[in-house]
């Protein structure tokens, strides 16, 4: 970027203000709420938002500078819920993703499936599609979730959403196009599973154990111990019983 481009340094000062502006009314907001959902703290943050992207660019641009903290965008979280207030009915969409990671083993369940239904006609467990189907036609999608190793899967990301809605939608409505109309405002709560949740807690578990690793001795493992005694002897009495 050429020198008559950069922004000045009066540009940058304003911007920096603009942030403090937008820090105090979002504070305010926050203190202010009438209720969890409340517009005006969504309003303020999305300001915040945009007043510390803009003084972030700007002072990088005049000083090749950055920010040492990130705020996500309105995108990245769900707008304010705006549904019934009392739903009378709801829709729960699930996405759960999956890698075959062992195809011999689906193929090989998929057989077992296959003859165990004796059906004549080509055989539709030859193909990793053909075996996947047979697999979701047998079994239900919790049960899968639960035995996905059991059949060659692997997890990957999942997410489930709960939508309110005022009355349930009439038989076949949605069918030809099940998530056109997603509404996010209708949101009533959402639960994501991901590896990078996992990620993050597991630097937090490395580092409890590196400060508990400091602190053991044998004592803790006599205690393990006889815990397992005291167990066993539980399990003794029970059978005598």
């Amino acid at each position: 970027m050429s020198d008559a481009a950069q922004p000045t340094a009066a540009e940058v000062r304003a911007a920096a203000e603009a942030v403090k502006t937008a820090l105090d009314r979002h504070l305010a907001a926050v203190e202010g709420r009438s209720g969890e959902d409340d517009p005006a703290v969504y309003e303020a943050f999305n300001q915040l938002a945009a007043a510390a992207e803009v003084y972030d660019e700007l002072l990088y641009d005049r000083y090749d500078e950055v920010t040492p903290f990130e705020i996500p965008g309105a995108e990245d979280a769900l707008p304010p819920y705006a549904g019934p207030e009392e739903p009378h009915a709801l829709s729960v969409l699930i996405r759960r993703d999956y890698a075959v990671a062992e195809p011999q083993r689906l193929l090989a369940q998929a057989q077992r499936i296959e003859a165990a239904e004796g059906e004549d006609g080509p055989a539709a467990s030859g193909t990793t599609h053909g075996a996947l189907g047979l697999l979701f036609g047998e079994f239900e999608p919790d049960e899968i979730a639960s035995r996905h190793k059991e059949f060659g899967l692997e997890e990957g990301d999942s997410t489930l959403w709960v939508m309110a809605a005022d009355e349930p939608a009439d038989p076949g409505e949605w069918l030809e196009a099940p998530f056109e109309q997603v509404d996010p405002q209708q949101v009533v709560c959402r639960f994501d599973v991901s590896a990078v949740f996992d990620d993050v807690d597991d630097d937090d578990v490395d580092d409890d154990e590196e400060e508990g690793d400091e602190g053991e001795d044998d004592d803790e493992v006599d205690l393990d111990t006889d815990l397992d005694e005291d167990e066993d002897l539980e399990r003794l009495d029970a059978d005598r019983r």
